[in-house]
């Protein structure tokens, strides 16, 4: 009836006995370190022992269902009959549900992220909507209760943006965000428009794991720190000393600055976080191919054609083209309202992998 290794769940539940004890040994708690990593492993695997568990007693279930049906009672053999069949339907969607929780995680999906957004093609208008899509994704941090931290602003005088740089930190940011990699492709009609005519302009949005301190080190002779002014659209906040950092990594050329803060040591803190973040994606592609050309392919040149997903305001629809899927709320979208989106998404990227698994 089922496809599923058992084997692998017995190791699970073994191992999950195992970690149970051990977050109870003094000696183990002592060490603040070890019991928080050997807590996060349990809270992982809790979910799995607990769904195995509810798999096991719907097969004891149904195995004394389906001996009912051999009561000479005609009533109680029609019961277990409908009891079967519903035991069955369950027992499908358990095991379906384990498949997936089974599945190889993406070692970065319990990360913090760094979103990277700036107009492409179609001037004035693509920078408002690169502006309005930082707003969006703001809000869905907001309904989320993730903490954003603005890195980098580079604001127009119509209040567009030239390029936007901020860090989303939370449970399992990664997970939800990485797939909003990519050129956004706005339809409407701008404010710049005189004669009423839709344009359409794109915008491109890459989405990074945030780099812990372990992943990667930096050597201090790689770098070159240049300090500046704050720059932007004016306003009584600019800063009025050379508090701005831009560091350039030698090696790579990757560049990064940070302007939001008023410290300057603040700044560079900041920036040596995003520094790190651009080298371990740097690296990681230059060790995985298809990793870097699967980057480079959701991004593209931010070209018209090149496009993830359109924001349709004259017909109020958003459609991922990856996946085909339209919602017909894009107020609701722009203000933050991304669940919906994001779940098709992490179902279309599950689903592929249990197609590609052959377990």
């Amino acid at each position: 009836m089922r496809e599923i290794k058992t084997d692998k769940l017995d190791a699970i539940v073994t191992r999950f006995e195992t970690l149970e004890n051990k977050v109870q040994d003094p000696a183990v708690i002592a060490d603040n370190k070890a019991w928080a990593e050997l807590c996060r492993e349990r809270s992982e695997l809790e979910p799995i022992v607990e769904k195995y568990a509810e798999l096991k007693k719907a097969e004891r279930d149904h195995a004394d269902a389906v001996d009912m049906l051999k009561a000479d009672d005609e009533e109680l053999a029609a019961l277990a009959k409908e009891e079967v069949s519903a035991l069955e339907k369950s027992i499908e969607e358990i095991v379906e549900a384990l498949k997936i929780m089974l599945l190889p995680k993406d070692p970065n999906d319990g990360k913090n992220a760094v979103l990277e957004i700036r107009p492409a093609a179609g001037g004035e208008e693509a920078s408002l909507f690169a502006a309005e899509l930082c707003r969006m994704y703001k809000m869905f941090a907001e309904r989320k209760r993730w903490r954003v931290e603005d890195i980098s602003l580079n604001d127009t005088e119509l209040g567009g943006v030239k390029e936007a740089v901020f860090g989303i930190s939370g449970k399992d940011v990664f997970s939800f965000l990485k797939f909003e990699s990519g050129v956004h492709r706005v339809q409407r009609v701008p404010v710049t428009e005189t004669q009423g005519r839709v344009h359409t302009s794109t915008v491109t949005v890459a989405v990074l794991p945030e780099a812990e301190t372990v992943d990667i080190e930096i050597n201090e002779k790689d770098l070159k720190i240049d300090t500046y002014r704050s720059s932007g659209a004016g306003g009584q906040h600019i800063n009025k000393t050379d508090s701005a950092i831009r560091i350039t990594h030698l090696p790579t050329g990757i560049v990064v600055t940070c302007q939001d803060q008023r410290s300057q040591t603040k700044n560079k803190e900041r920036a040596m976080q995003v520094l790190a973040t651009k080298l371990y994606d740097h690296f990681q592609g230059q060790k995985d191919e298809e990793y870097a050309s699967l980057r480079k392919g959701q991004v593209g040149t931010g070209d018209r054609s090149e496009r993830i997903r359109t924001y349709n305001f004259p017909q109020g629809r958003v459609t991922d083209h990856r996946i085909g899927y339209t919602l017909y709320s894009i107020d609701e979208f722009m203000n933050g309202d991304l669940d919906k989106m994001v779940e098709a998404l992490r179902l279309a990227d599950q689903t592929r992998k249990l197609e590609g698994d052959g377990e």
